[in-house]
């Protein structure tokens, strides 16, 4: 006869509950809190879909035409192209700590710095790259719309751009707030549709690209190494920007596989990334990819390109709401109390503003982006401190205890700040600021002849930091 006790959780020995369904048609009701285990369910492979949607866009054809703007051969641009997509690896380890601790990245990194620390972490590396993410983005995906809107012959006045603007957001804004469950559901179709537009476009460049293709003036030495790794550092930027990837999934039952959670969220981003991010490669060999949209309109069959519009808009609704969600939840771990709906919609006013300011009265959006061409300085070090943390820890984190805000909580550390983790964040973030050549070309870029060292030096000084500082006081806690 079978038995009829409740099974019993194997890490806390509670009896547990069959994980309940979490209908898509019903608004997220979970912010920063733990997930608890009854409504824990679905498979790491679902993660594949979320991740590809968001790189299946316009940005990715940007950054690949871009390497061969820079001055990179056909063959050194591919090479360059997956170095800097391999950073998907990382984005998928900073995954696997949401099934052990049923909270999102906002939270989990209390662990590192402390929960005054990581309020200001989230304030800065969460909430503002996020938002001004979401603007850069906004306004690529509103201009293939006003493309869009004059082809159906309507002027592309202010009070349109306007109204695209908001449609365009109200509908990212719409999947974010609806939330985790509506994300899981509807990114697997959106990543059908995107591949299947993104294929018509991989006909055409690949019937029209120029497989020998070498730059008037090719690159040597210490020239070649400087592009080669401004250009690793241009793609790696995708994959630093989400240190948020613990929040699609913390969902996930807490026996998930680790290595299953990694490499489907790697793979994710990694594929779909490497495979559009080449089509701008290759268009690159023919068409001017400083303007895709117009560029690849010229090797595109006609009927097709109302089409190609809309995937491109497509594409960063989806990016976006991702962005949305996890600002949203980043603006909760500040200390905000206030619902994640409320939050997601402030982030997406916010971003709204910067947008239509930046593309109706002003130059904002180019200076934004200019500024966050320096976010790999904060990024690359906070992804270097995290990943070290999962691997001292070895991913035990304990999500009750995370959410204990208290003084003298478990993660109060001292003055509620871990100082070994904003010590290591302060030093990878400072010696990555002087080894970059963007904006401006800090002193150690100099002495090396220009080249941008920023993200590799940055990012093995904040980790063997945080190494160094944090091993002994973790290795107490988790013995």
């Amino acid at each position: 006869m079978a038995s009829t006790l409740p099974k019993k959780s194997p890490e806390t020995g509670r009896p547990t509950t069959p994980p309940q369904d979490r209908p898509a048609g019903r608004i997220e009701a979970h912010g920063i809190d733990q997930i608890p285990d009854s409504e824990r369910r679905g498979r790491p492979r679902d993660l594949f879909a979320v991740w590809a949607a968001t790189n299946v866009n316009y940005l990715s054809l940007v950054m690949g035409g871009a390497l061969i703007l820079m001055g990179l051969t056909l063959w050194q641009a591919l090479a360059v192209l997956f170095v800097g997509n391999l950073f998907w690896v990382l984005t998928g380890l900073l995954a696997v700590p949401g099934p052990a601790a049923g909270a999102p990245s906002e939270v989990i990194t209390r662990a590192l710095f402390g929960v005054i620390g990581n309020r200001v972490n989230n304030a800065v590396t969460g909430w503002l790259v996020s938002v001004c993410y979401f603007a850069l983005n906004l306004s690529a995906a509103a201009v293939a719309a006003f493309a869009l809107v004059e082809k159906a012959g309507i002027p592309a006045t202010t009070t349109v751009k306007t109204i695209v603007v908001v449609v365009i957001a109200a509908l990212t804004l719409t999947i974010s707030v609806y939330g985790h469950a509506v994300i899981m559901r509807l990114y697997v179709p959106i990543t059908l549709v995107l591949g299947a537009a993104f294929a018509v476009v991989a006909v055409a460049v690949f019937r029209h690209a120029d497989y020998a293709y070498v730059p008037a003036e090719p690159l040597h030495g210490v020239d070649l190494w400087a592009v080669a790794l401004a250009g690793v550092t241009l793609i790696a930027s995708g994959p630093l920007s989400y240190t948020t990837s613990a929040d699609f999934s913390r969902y996930l039952p807490r026996t998930t596989s680790k290595k299953a959670v990694l490499g489907w969220t790697a793979l994710g981003g990694f594929l779909p990334s490497m495979i559009v991010c080449s089509l701008g490669v290759f268009g690159a060999t023919v068409v001017d990819m400083s303007d895709p949209q117009s560029g690849l309109a010229k090797i595109l069959p006609g009927w097709f390109t109302p089409l190609f519009l809309l995937a491109l808009v497509l594409g960063t609704i989806s990016i976006n709401a991702l962005t949305a969600y996890s600002a949203g939840l980043a603006l909760q771990a500040v200390g905000l109390r206030i619902r994640r709906t409320v939050s997601v919609l402030f982030d997406g006013t916010a971003a709204v503003a910067l947008t239509l300011y930046g593309l109706l009265i002003s130059n904002f959006l180019d200076t934004v982006s200019n500024v966050l061409q320096l976010t790999v300085v904060l990024l690359g070090p906070s992804v270097a401190v995290y990943a070290t943390d999962i691997v001292l820890r070895r991913n035990r984190y304990d999500g009750a205890a995370l959410g204990d805000e208290s003084r003298g909580g478990p993660y109060w550390f001292r003055g509620g700040v871990n100082w070994s983790g904003a010590t290591a964040l302060l030093l990878g973030a400072v010696t990555s600021g002087l080894c970059v050549n963007t904006l401006y070309t800090g002193p150690l870029a100099s002495v090396f002849d220009g080249v941008d060292l920023a993200l590799p030096v940055g990012m093995i000084v904040a980790g063997l930091a945080y190494w160094l500082l944090a091993r002994k006081g973790i290795r107490a806690a988790t013995a």
